[in-house]
């Protein structure tokens, strides 16, 4: 959808929200975001859900459980019901849903490492390893309601053949021996996911997704923004989101420490796992980026070589950090 197209369907899904004024446009990617104002006056995300991934059930379920976060004290976006009452609506063929606004500045981007010294950085990887434990334990403290329903991050929807974002196996940048050895990772990880079920992982509501550009910060404190891909997960994975984008930094080893000393302040975490639920994003990003991007894109290949970097590091039995997390 055009940028043009869609600020008009925005303009009459602001209307089911009794808004006025132009939408303004966020970002026009996965989900359409705008933001606009309500006839009440506050400021509010509006967004058009992209057809065919979410159903209408998933997106209420993620609005529910925002909303539960958000009425415990946690900085995220509150769902804003429509005039009707309902917190989807459906126009032209897609979901539509209003979101109460977040001040705040993106923690960082994918093109850049984290803003600021080396004692910033690793105090903002702290901060965000905080963030992600209270956000399990306010999960953990919510009863969810019958008919509850979003995607599993499990075995399946890493590995299985209809994986949530795609064959990783099959990107078009692998060649023969590269994609035999994700093939090999692929079923080392099936292996290693069974071993973590019988350890009695941490399995429940997750962001999954908790990049840069997914945290907030304003006046000190982070908030979490867009939880279009959350779902039921190893509570792992919600830290190797967060690390990912640090890969290549060459503070890593501090950044992936102070993340997880952050986390375990008030949660438990076990220990030598990251390095796989890394791996697990590093693949699923590689499925994701096939199914959208023609063969020739040059993110194909980084997102592939990020995925054998990591699958190596699994099969290996080490990690890019060495600090045995």
């Amino acid at each position: 959808m055009t940028d043009a197209e869609a600020l008009e369907l925005a303009g009459r899904a602001l209307a089911l929200w009794g808004g006025g004024g132009a939408p303004r446009l966020v970002k026009n990617r996965e989900n359409i975001v705008f933001e606009v104002r309500l006839a009440q006056g506050p400021r509010a995300a509006l967004r058009l859900h992209r057809p065919g991934y979410q159903t209408v059930a998933g997106i209420e379920s993620e609005l529910c459980w925002m909303q539960g976060l958000a009425a415990a004290g946690l900085r995220v976006p509150a769902p804003l019901p429509a005039l009707s009452g309902a917190l989807v609506e459906a126009l032209d063929g897609r979901c539509v849903s209003c979101v109460g606004w977040l001040e705040g500045e993106p923690l960082g981007s994918a093109e850049a490492p984290l803003p600021g010294s080396a004692a910033d950085q690793a105090a903002r990887m702290h901060d965000l390893g905080a963030l992600i434990a209270r956000l399990h334990d306010g999960t953990d403290a919510m009863m969810l309601p019958p008919g509850f329903a979003r995607p599993s991050w499990d075995e399946d929807g890493f590995l299985g053949e209809a994986a949530l974002w795609g064959r990783f196996w099959e990107s078009p940048a692998f060649a023969p021996g590269e994609r035999a050895l994700m093939l090999e990772a692929r079923d080392v990880a099936r292996q290693m996911l069974a071993e973590v079920r019988a350890e009695g992982c941490d399995f429940g509501l997750i962001h999954a997704d908790v990049l840069r550009e997914n945290v907030l910060c304003h006046d000190g404190q982070l908030a979490l923004i867009d939880f279009d891909d959350s779902g039921f997960g190893f509570r792992h994975y919600d830290l190797a989101t967060a690390l990912v984008q640090s890969l290549e930094e060459p503070a890593l080893p501090d950044l992936a420490a102070t993340l997880v000393a952050g986390y375990r302040e008030t949660r438990t975490l076990a220990p030598g796992r990251l390095a796989l639920f890394v791996m697990l994003r590093c693949c699923a990003s590689a499925g994701w980026i096939a199914s959208r991007a023609g063969p020739d894109d040059p993110r194909q290949r980084f997102y592939a070589g990020r995925a054998l970097r990591m699958a190596r590091h699994v099969l290996d039995g080490t990690a890019p950090w060495e600090l045995g997390l």
